[in-house]
């Protein structure tokens, strides 16, 4: 129930139940401290009227006298009582209307000198402060007096003062609340903003992005990240219209030739001879098209991310000589010296490494002239293992290298299929091949030489136990 609660919701019942917490604890401390503070006057009017009466009792002449001048000092103070008793329980002044406690025994002489005694009586609480003197006239009795306030009016300040309090500190709390309600509605408004940005994104409105610069420091991570996101999403949406697009006008044209010659082969009777040459080209473009679906299978697998099939550690010249052998007829068909140099060790998978480089080898014999040269370098460096395969002809505009490795993509558009089976995914099937095994590739085009660079990283392979650093 408390997740389906809304984060405004949420943080103005914290912040209304801390300054809850906060107002009542201010509250009960005020009550507190003023309760001492009325104590502690109260203990200073009784030992103010413990002094007076001291010196009565001591300076009078006779019981009358001090009877007398007791009554003369204390009978205008309101909510004083004192009553004053011999050593024998004989009273010799007591307020009117006063009843104390008990009678004045050593019990609660004993209490007094812990402190003011508290009690009640008829529903009125009383403070008072007991204490002995001497009089002049009598030296060998001492006498125990009682004095005592009538604190009602504290009481009623006490009770108006904590019904003022509860009235405030409910006010004050219901004033927190909304101000809460008004700060978490206000501070939480970047993320309103970035809600309002993120729904209207669609796939024809790639391009809106959150405001960093317009959020608190706390949300601007967020605000960055996401506009990483979508910069990440509007890339991978642009790249997947352009290979749908690609992909509908690469298949178009092997089909449209295959109903083409299907409907003239059916529109006349033709022998046994004719019919074999329309259905061995139709063969020719169906394996055209099979090949075309398997590559794109095959980009479709590398470019998700997953694991390499088949890991382990090869030695990249090897695998280079291989495919030099099985090219080397096609080589010689078409005047071209391929050569080998150098050596390096590559962890990953073998076969996936045999088809990067068998790509890179196909098109440079495609684009080597004749009595040219294919050349392949390998080459352990400190980034990892080099693979360089460099071919010789005529040099790459610059402007075209960057898209060389695009899905489809073909430096001259004019060219036929003809004059090459291949559907423009070789070289992206290169570079999904080095980018799954955490490598980089790139091309580099000048002064009649041609050369493309597959870096693969160093990997750290166990053997023994023990773990080495290869490439």
């Amino acid at each position: 129930m408390w997740r389906s609660v809304s984060l405004t919701s949420r943080l103005t019942a914290f912040f209304t139940l801390a300054a809850a917490s906060l107002v009542l604890g201010m509250g009960v401390l005020l009550m507190i401290l003023t309760d001492r503070h009325f104590v502690a006057l109260d203990r200073m009017s009784l030992e103010d009227k413990q002094h007076l009466i001291e010196e009565i009792i001591t300076t009078s002449n006779s019981m009358g006298d001090t009877q007398w001048r007791l009554g003369e000092a204390l009978s205008n103070h309101h909510d004083l009582y004192v009553t004053v008793e011999a050593g024998r329980g004989e009273k010799i002044f007591r307020s009117k209307g006063f009843q104390p406690p008990k009678p004045l025994s050593s019990e609660i002489e004993s209490i007094s000198r812990q402190g003011l005694m508290e009690w009640l009586d008829d529903g009125r609480e009383f403070r008072g402060l007991i204490f002995q003197a001497s009089s002049a006239y009598a030296t060998s009795s001492r006498m125990t007096i009682l004095v005592a306030i009538d604190t009602a009016h504290h009481a009623k300040f006490m009770t108006k003062l904590q019904r003022t309090l509860a009235f405030c500190a409910g006010l004050a709390v219901v004033v927190s609340g909304l101000l809460g309600w008004l700060a978490a509605y206000t501070g939480l408004s970047p993320l309103r903003a970035m809600k309002s940005k993120a729904s209207a994104v669609t796939a024809q409105r790639l391009g809106q992005r959150m405001p960093v610069e317009a959020v608190p420091v706390e949300m601007a991570d967020l605000a960055e990240e996401l506009n990483r996101m979508f910069d990440r999403l509007q890339d991978d949406f642009q790249r997947l219209s352009e290979f749908s697009s690609d992909l509908a006008h690469e298949l178009r044209t092997p089909i449209s030739n295959l109903l083409t010659q299907t409907q003239v082969a059916l529109s006349t009777k033709r022998d046994a001879d004719t019919y074999r040459d329309i259905l061995e080209s139709n063969a020719e473009e169906f394996q055209r098209l099979a090949r075309m679906v398997s590559d794109m299978l095959f980009l479709a697998k590398t470019e998700r991310g997953v694991d390499l099939p088949n890991k382990e550690l090869f030695s990249a010249a090897e695998d280079a000589q291989a495919l030099l052998e099985f090219y080397e007829a096609v080589a010689d068909e078409q005047g071209v010296q391929l050569s080998l140099r150098g050596d390096g060790h590559i962890s990953g998978d073998r076969l996936m490494f045999r088809r990067a480089l068998s790509n890179l080898l196909s098109n440079a014999l495609q684009h080597t002239p004749a009595r040219g040269t294919v050349q392949i370098e390998i080459s352990e460096t400190v980034e990892g293992t080099l693979v360089v395969v460099e071919n010789s002809g005529e040099a790459i505009d610059p402007r075209v290298l960057p898209r060389l490795f695009d899905r489809f993509y073909r430096a001259d558009p004019a060219r036929a299929h003809p004059a090459s089976e291949g559907a423009g995914l070789g070289l992206p099937i290169t570079r999904a091949v080095v980018q799954a095994h955490g490598g980089t590739v790139d091309a580099r085009s000048q002064d009649g030489l041609t050369a493309f660079r597959m870096l693969f990283p160093m990997r750290r392979v166990r053997r023994g136990g023990a773990a080495t650093t290869k490439f």
